[in-house]
């Protein structure tokens, strides 16, 4: 199968095996939408709601004037009975009606596949956060074109799956990764300093399901050697920015930006360590708000219910 032949199978989200975890736990679900601003949105989907025995935990809504959309999230909660099949299709004519982009998300949490390649601290950051139940989603594996981390990530008790990448086998490692995609449900991708370009039949595949992180403010400091460079024009601010992934290299649309001021005493190994702190905050916060349904995509930019 060639990775052209993959691509159709992975581009809808992934579907969580049935008995996954919080079976019996009270139904708790996301609504967000997007549309052109109009009159009675609002009050379709409280009615919506209420019909359906349901009760508002948390309502977010941005107006934004320039473009003349609306932009939703909505957390609520409701009976047992009430299922996810239910509400997406008594929603629908709703949603007809006012022309709206939007999806309704149950309590699964967002299964996640990390890519890295030798720099551990992102990973370090995530399976932390994993571990002790804040970062919104379930890591399923750890992958890399390197074998480094592997300790890591066996420690946590993640599997752990090499995948070589060279020039000639590039387009073979990447239909492994969308194999790894499927086998293992995967719902989001978090490349943390995984350094191998991606193509652009890859980024497409992954569309808003994948997320990296970039050592610096867009687009400064591109390339090798980053905090050799930051060093060199005497930066007064470390930053870091996580954003999705597209085939434009490091131009996706930004989810999160971490800043931490620094001074002339930080050497390039200094700078370093402080912009990995902020790397690893930037990429974890990121991770966290899309795995909540707390980010909307909005062509090259993003709307974050924070």
């Amino acid at each position: 199968m060639t990775l052209a032949d993959t691509l159709s199978s992975v581009v809808q989200p992934a579907v969580v095996p049935a008995g996954s975890t919080r079976r019996n736990a009270p139904s708790q679900f996301v609504l967000t939408l997007t549309c052109q601003d109009q009159v009675g949105i609002v009050h379709a989907v409280t009615e919506f709601l209420l019909a359906h025995g349901a009760n508002i935990n948390e309502h977010q809504q941005f107006d934004d004037p320039v473009h003349g959309l609306v932009h939703l999230r909505t957390a609520f909660s409701g009976s047992l009975e009430l299922t996810h099949e239910t509400l997406q299709r008594n929603f629908g004519p709703i949603a007809e009606r006012f022309g709206m982009r939007h999806r309704i998300h149950d309590q699964t949490p967002p299964r996640l596949l990390v890519m890295v390649s030798k720099s551990g601290h992102c990973l370090n950051d995530l399976i932390f956060r994993w571990r002790a139940g804040g970062l919104g989603g379930e890591i399923a594996l750890v992958a890399s074109n390197h074998e480094d981390l592997r300790p890591m990530a066996e420690a946590a008790g993640l599997p752990f799956i090499h995948i070589p990448v060279s020039t000639a086998t590039k387009e073979e490692s990447e239909q492994r990764l969308l194999e790894l995609v499927e086998e293992h449900h995967v719902d989001l991708v978090v490349l943390a300093r995984y350094m191998q370009i991606l193509s652009d039949d890859l980024c497409r595949a992954l569309e808003g399901r994948a997320i990296n992180i970039h050592h610096s403010f867009l687009p400064g400091f591109k390339g090798a050697r980053p905090y050799h460079q930051a060093y060199e024009r005497g930066v007064k601010l470390v930053g870091a920015t996580a954003h999705y992934v597209t085939g434009d290299l490091d131009e996706g649309p930004i989810i999160e930006q971490e800043v931490i001021r620094v001074d002339h005493t930080h050497d390039p190994r200094a700078l370093a360590t402080v912009g990995q702190d902020a790397e690893a905050l930037a990429l974890s916060r990121a991770v966290r708000w899309h795995c909540e349904h707390r980010v909307l995509l909005e062509g090259s930019s993003t709307v974050v219910f924070r």
